[in-house]
């Protein structure tokens, strides 16, 4: 089936609101099929597009529930997915469903695969990270730049906030870079593929508090860690000092020095320190 083609003639026009840059290319679809290692089982997809992805999911698992924001591209998709009868199309925004409801629809035990429009992409990982009990794993198309930034080790550029809370929950590998030139329409930068696979990795009970570690560590970049602590936390800052002291850290370190288990080993010495 010629995806333009199809589009053309029903008409269909991108909106940029909703960030559509379509991915057509058949083996890419299967190699990143592969990458979220879907064989049986459910899946969750994030943003049928034109159903070329869907296509290929539903060839390798037993359900796929398909979220598509755009009610522009409802008949589309029911051209597209005709012949795929294990597929579930949602028309609506999956930010504003409860994670109740989407793990109803999934079931107890569920892989997402998306290319999900840039500008929703730290909320939608977050959100999942934080909330999902089922999801065994993400496997996303994201900007490449994030791809880094969610693989990224510490001492590097691309290490911060959001590196550390995905990789306290998550295996987390960047499978392979795409070129811009094959989406549909071309967007303004790379993409690439990053598969987060789900682990009790660390033992974090307080998700709140270990958050607020992560992000006051590193809300200024520039600052030693000290200081970072005692203007997130609202502490002085030799309180916050003899803390770093306990960690066993150096008094100058700053928050992109430390791997993830000394993140998970300073917000466990905060939360006996600050009760």
């Amino acid at each position: 089936m010629e995806i333009k083609r199809l589009l053309d003639e029903r008409g269909f026009r991108f909106n940029k609101q909703f960030g559509q840059n379509f991915l057509t290319d058949e083996s890419i679809l299967e190699d990143i099929c592969q990458d979220a290692g879907v064989n049986g089982g459910a899946v969750l997809e994030v943003g049928a597009g034109a159903g070329t992805l869907t296509r290929v999911l539903s060839r390798h698992a037993d359900k796929v529930v398909t979220f598509e924001i755009d009610k522009n591209l409802r008949d589309i998709l029911q051209i597209t997915l005709a012949d795929c009868h294990n597929v579930q199309l949602v028309i609506g925004d999956i930010m504003k469903y409860p994670m109740s409801r989407i793990e109803e629809l999934c079931g107890e035990s569920y892989r997402v695969v998306a290319n999900i429009p840039y500008y929703i992409t730290s909320p939608f990982i977050t959100r999942f990270v934080e909330e999902t009990n089922c999801a065994r794993s993400l496997t996303l198309t994201v900007q490449y730049e994030v791809a880094r930034r969610l693989s990224a080790s510490p001492r590097t550029k691309d290490y911060g906030a959001l590196s550390v809370a995905v990789q306290s929950v998550a295996d987390v590998t960047l499978t392979r870079v795409l070129g811009r030139e094959l989406f549909y329409p071309k967007p303004n930068v790379d993409s690439a593929v990053v598969t987060l696979d789900f682990k009790d990795k660390f033992d974090v009970a307080d998700r709140d508090l270990f958050r607020k570690t992560v992000r006051s560590a590193f809300s200024m970049r520039r600052k030693t860690l000290a200081n970072c602590l005692a203007n997130g936390f609202g502490i002085s800052k030799e309180q916050s000092a003899a803390i770093i002291e306990k960690c066993g850290f150096s008094a100058n370190c700053r928050g992109e020095e430390l791997s993830v288990e000394q993140f998970v080993a300073m917000y466990k010495i905060l939360k006996e320190e600050l009760k």
